[in-house]
């Protein structure tokens, strides 16, 4: 394994009603910060691969945006993690380019990044567009049950996706990778 690539709300941090709009309703899921530091420490590149619409929906600017990514970097790094890259499509729904998830957009650019193969890489996601995106870039998807993806399974993933490997969360997600599972 040589990349984990992860949506932000619902993985890294709890997912809103509807989108952070500033740095105080960024709120990280327990075990998110230590699980990625597991990561970092096993030498395993990071990549958030996350949709902001909010920016184009004109909710947020992309200053704001910044100072919210701020605080992510400064949660990942009280607990010795970071990313090693940030990857955000701020495109609204209606103008979507081939960068905004379910389509591959970022995940080929986060693979191509760190010269690695897409059977090098993984997506973990929490709804179905991640699992979209990995499966288009032709990346092992990873969906996790915190943020929607209860929802998510309760309703059923479809058919039409590759396998997909199912963990409560970051933690038993990155616990399973490093395992080798």
């Amino acid at each position: 394994m040589k990349l984990v690539m992860l949506d932000r709300d619902g993985v890294l941090t709890r997912a809103p009603a509807q989108y952070v709009t500033h740095p105080g309703e960024l709120t990280m899921i327990d075990g998110a910060a230590a699980a990625v530091a597991r990561l970092n420490a096993a030498g395993i590149k990071t990549a958030l691969v996350s949709n902001q619409s909010a920016v184009g929906r004109g909710i947020i600017g992309a200053d704001m945006l910044d100072r919210i990514h701020a605080k992510l970097r400064t949660e990942l790094a009280a607990a010795s993690a970071r990313l090693d890259l940030l990857l955000t499509c701020i495109d609204a729904p209606w103008a979507a380019t081939e960068r905004r998830k379910p389509a591959p957009g970022m995940l080929r650019e986060a693979l191509a990044h760190f010269r690695a193969a897409p059977h090098e890489a993984v997506m973990i996601g929490d709804q179905l567009t991640d699992l979209l995106a990995a499966q288009a870039a032709g990346v092992a998807p990873i969906l996790v049950r915190t943020g929607k993806g209860a929802e998510l399974l309760a309703r059923g993933v479809p058919q039409d996706i590759l396998t997909v490997r199912v963990y409560a969360s970051l933690t038993s997600a990155v616990e399973a990778l490093l395992q080798g599972r």
